[in-house]
């Protein structure tokens, strides 16, 4: 259990996807007020209509430089939904299990990627072009961001990338900033969270239940782990059947999900640990939520939403 909690820092994702501040905890169980609560970050379903905007964007800016650049638009808003660590949607499951086959479809879309095949296709010093006009090739210049739990990360950002970010989050450095730092909070409380007896006895009662419909994993994590393990023994002349397989206990976790309310206690419980961040982090995670919403609010008028 204790390897698989660890997982809940990132996947029930109370920094990013919006969770926190609507009330908190006091440490005791006992819901609270937060009188500075976080601005409402974005859903998944935000978050990627600012990707597909960001990429529509970068479209438009290589053309105007003289090249082709494809829109990876390859699957369907239903298909693009995040499978967490917590997976409650039993309508979901039923459909699509852990979401197998979905990740493999988009594997197959990325290596089908046909900027990537025209790129390949142009000339040595038009590919140089082509990088330069993308992300600023060598030209670009290096952003840097601390992270919360240590050390720094950095990336290069230029060309239409960075033109598309600016027109989208304003200024590209500060939305790299605030982002590294909301989005690796979870390094400061993992522990603590891993330990916390709200959510190992959510974690339990979730196992109990799951054992009773005749599936006895210790966590979801382990649920899904034997699902690959059987899809891969399984093997491609039995993928219907190890797909079927997975759709049982996908829809058997999120029902048990469901019946014990793990996800409303993951998410309670990583919003507790955020709050006594705040007096050195809240400025940064409101900057990176309230730039969020202003490109998700420029977005809509850049994009439709994916059907």
């Amino acid at each position: 259990m204790r390897r698989a909690l660890v997982s809940l820092c990132v996947v029930v994702a109370v920094v990013t996807t919006g969770c926190g501040g609507d009330g908190g905890d006091s440490g005791d169980g006992r819901t609270r007020q937060d009188p500075r609560p976080y601005p409402r970050a974005l859903t998944w379903r935000q978050e990627l209509h600012v990707a597909d905007a960001q990429q529509r964007l970068t479209k438009q800016c290589m053309s105007r430089q003289g090249f082709t650049y494809r829109e990876d638009r390859g699957l369907t808003l239903r298909e693009s939904r995040p499978v967490r660590y917590v997976q409650d949607d039993v309508d979901w499951a039923r459909t699509y299990g852990y979401g197998g086959r979905i990740e493999a479809k988009s594997l197959r879309v990325h290596e089908r990627n046909p900027n990537g095949t025209y790129r390949r296709n142009l000339s040595p010093s038009r590919r140089v072009a082509f990088d330069t006009a993308l992300d600023g090739g060598d030209r670009a210049r290096m952003l840097t961001a601390p992270l919360p739990g240590g050390g720094e990360t950095r990336k290069r950002v230029g060309g239409c990338t960075e033109q598309a970010e600016r027109a989208l989050y304003g200024d590209p450095a500060e939305w790299y900033r605030t982002g590294k730092i909301a989005t690796g909070l979870n390094a400061l409380y993992g522990k603590e969270l891993m330990k916390d007896r709200h959510l190992t006895a959510a974690v339990r009662a979730w196992s109990r239940c799951m054992k009773r419909a005749g599936r006895p994993y210790e966590d979801p994590q382990a649920a899904r782990e034997a699902v690959r393990v059987d899809t891969s023994r399984l093997g491609a002349a039995r993928a219907d059947e190890a797909f079927a397989a997975e759709r049982e206990t996908a829809v058997a976790d999120a029902t048990c999900a469901r019946e014990t309310s793990l996800r409303t206690v993951a998410t309670a419980r990583e919003t507790y640990y955020l709050d006594r961040l705040r007096d050195r982090f809240g400025k940064d995670i409101d900057t990176y939520r309230h730039l969020g919403q202003r490109a998700y609010d420029r977005a809509v008028r850049i994009v439709p939403e994916r059907g």
